[in-house]
């Protein structure tokens, strides 16, 4: 640039600031005259410092500059209280000429963050009293939080009184601390009333509801919430079904339960740990039987618990008198073939006092394929093939795996086997039901009567997407 202002060195520090490029940030606010450094440029050293945890680099910067501004002031006020530095903070606090409701609410949560509430909900009443700021939500939120988690009941119904006298609308960010508040006090009651009376509801609203009513052991209500949550459109998020998993572990009803676990297979989140620790829970809970030890090893495996998983599978015959299934051997070789323990897997198989079905060698195929282990792969695919001769698994994963170790010979002699026995991989499909209709797609396939007409919906709804 040929002509540069205070904006332009500003824009600039700000920039190199939010990609993370701090010596370039240091190098252009050394280089910048001394009359733009300050506040502008230096604020956003600074709080680009702040923002990294770099407290320090952020004093240096904040103690070098000739001119602050109250950005500047609350910056380091909120920094020092981030990193337990309380009284620090608090000289800062008092000697600023001039505050904001950012700088008070800064030092409230800096206090209450640190279990000081009655310094922070003291600071709190006098930034009331003085009248000098107003009162915004986020400053509410901050003492709501702190009072439900440290259990300060009479102060909580105290602000959330003063709010009502305020006539602050209830949307769902301020609704959301209120109810939180209430359901961590036990005052069930009093978190409907606040739930019913909100304008706007949003996922976390019911997450705090329901789970207000499993800390509470309210259960059986917890489920009917949920499913009140189903019929009102809102999408559940791993925390909601983690919440009614552990209503159904409360209440050992392993249907309940089940229903709950098809719902989280459905929406794709098995993998989600919170989803998985109430999985174990709720299964080990339940009245244990097949169903139950499958869903516990099943979730086990997910979260590489081996030890775990070995315990649940022994406690079916010792402690259960269950015999393992099949499927039971199926899930121990995955469990194992997950964590890379391929020879205990292969010496679990020889010792099965059942014959393997093909889930058992499915399980080893695709465990030996991920540690490429080229030898058990083969052994795999060759029982699996003898087990379900059309299956086109065996000759797909045995073929990648040469491809990936080189051998291009052996890679197309596997091909040149498939495809002579006829054998093709079956294509992705999917399925839904309209008018109690099922209407099947599979990839490539263009034969649906509506195929023109679902193409142009598609095209319409891409073209929004973009937009």
């Amino acid at each position: 640039m040929p002509v540069r202002n205070e904006v332009s060195y500003a824009a600039m520090v700000t920039s190199f600031v939010n990609i993370g490029k701090f010596d370039k940030a240091e190098e252009l606010y050394a280089e910048t005259p001394m009359n733009w450094c300050d506040p502008v440029c230096s604020n956003a050293l600074l709080n680009g410092y702040l923002k990294m945890g770099r407290l320090d680099q952020a004093i240096r910067v904040f103690e070098g500059m000739v001119e602050k501004d109250v950005v500047s002031w609350s910056s380091m006020v909120d920094g020092y209280c981030r990193n337990g530095r309380l009284g620090e903070a608090r000289v800062l606090f008092d000697r600023m000429e001039e505050k904001n409701v950012v700088t008070w609410t800064a030092m409230i949560n800096g206090y209450v963050k640190m279990g000081c509430f009655k310094d922070g909900f003291g600071l709190f009443v006098q930034m009331r009293r003085k009248d000098v700021v107003k009162v915004v939500s986020n400053t509410l939120t901050v003492i709501f939080e702190a009072c439900g988690r440290l259990g300060r009941y009479e102060e909580g119904c105290q602000v959330h009184g003063l709010v009502l006298r305020m006539g602050f609308e209830f949307d769902f960010f301020l609704g959301n601390y209120v109810l939180s508040m209430y359901c961590r006090f036990g005052c069930i009651d009093a978190a409907i009333n606040v739930f019913c009376t909100m304008k706007e509801r949003d996922v976390v609203s019911w997450n705090s509801l329901i789970a207000g009513f499993v800390t509470n052991g309210e259960y059986e209500v917890a489920i009917c919430w949920f499913i009140d949550m189903l019929q009102q459109a809102v999408r559940p998020n791993p925390l909601t079904l983690s919440c009614v998993l552990s209503a159904s572990a409360g209440l050992a009803t392993l249907n309940q339960g089940l229903q709950v676990h098809v719902h989280v297979v459905k929406m794709d989140m098995e993998l989600d740990l919170s989803i998985l620790n109430s999985l174990i829970s709720m299964y080990s809970k339940c009245v244990p039987n097949e169903i139950t030890f499958l869903g516990v090893i099943s979730a086990c495996t997910h979260m590489g618990m081996v030890e775990e998983g070995w315990r649940y599978f022994k406690s079916m015959r010792y402690s259960y008198k269950i015999e393992p299934g099949p499927d039971h051997y199926a899930c121990m070789v995955d469990l194992l073939g997950r964590a890379g323990l391929l020879d205990q897997a292969i010496n679990f198989i020889t010792s099965m006092p059942l014959e393997p079905h093909s889930g058992v060698w499915g399980a080893l195929l695709g465990a030996s394929r991920n540690h490429v282990q080229l030898d058990l792969t083969k052994l795999a695919a060759q029982h699996l093939s003898e087990l379900e001769p059309h299956n086109a698994a065996p000759y797909v994963v045995l073929s990648n795996l040469y491809s990936v170790l080189g051998n291009m010979k052996n890679e197309e002699q596997v091909r040149i086997a498939k495809k002579l026995k006829g054998i093709k991989k079956s294509p992705g499909c999917s399925w839904i039901m309209v008018q109690d209709k099922v209407n099947l797609f599979h990839f490539g396939d263009r034969s649906h009567v509506k195929f023109e007409e679902i193409k142009s919906i598609v095209w319409t709804i891409l073209d929004e997407m973009r937009w």
